[in-house]
């Protein structure tokens, strides 16, 4: 056998193994810079459960939650009255369609429907019989994490976290 070419082979599969390695680590760094937040710890005190979340790099909290047990990806959207799933994505989740009605939005005014989540969840908090909308013109894959989740804990922002958090009962 010819050492020169084993040799030369043995480079050329030591490059592919590290490209394959180099491709693996910066893909999984571009994932924790739009979603830094997807595998929210949450803190556990005598009164109270807490989740840190930081900032991705445009400003914007996302964390990796639930809806009914199904993984989902929330946007906290404090300007959204509802939380708001997009239609496709209330498909997967099997939420039920009701009533009919009319939400503002940044692009205007748009058709949605009326649902009710049974329990939704962001780390240990866990928040049940959640006000939602279904909304079909919504294109994003996320979930808008509305008020009417928001306004059942206590945030509280500080440079680049969020900390969430839900008092016990």
């Amino acid at each position: 056998m010819n050492t020169k070419k084993t040799g030369t082979g043995m480079i050329f599969a030591a490059c592919i193994l590290g490209m394959f390695a180099l491709t693996l680590f910066f893909g999984n760094m571009e994932k924790n810079q739009h979603n830094p937040n997807r595998d929210p710890q949450s803190h556990v005190l005598q009164n109270a459960v807490e989740v840190t979340l930081k900032k991705n790099r445009q400003g914007h909290y996302l964390a990796a939650g639930s809806i009914n047990h199904q993984p989902v990806e929330f946007l906290l959207d404090t300007g959204a009255t509802d939380v708001v799933v997009p239609a496709g994505l209330a498909d997967d989740l099997q939420l039920r369609i009701g009533r009919r009605g009319t939400a503002m939005t940044a692009n205007g005014s748009v058709t949605v429907f009326e649902t009710n989540i049974d329990v939704l969840s962001i780390g240990e908090i866990n928040l049940y019989n959640v006000r939602a909308s279904i909304n079909p013109s919504m294109t994003a894959p996320g979930v808008l994490l509305g008020m009417s989740a928001l306004g059942r804990i206590e945030f509280a922002h500080e440079g680049d976290t969020l900390t969430l958090r839900q008092k016990s009962q």
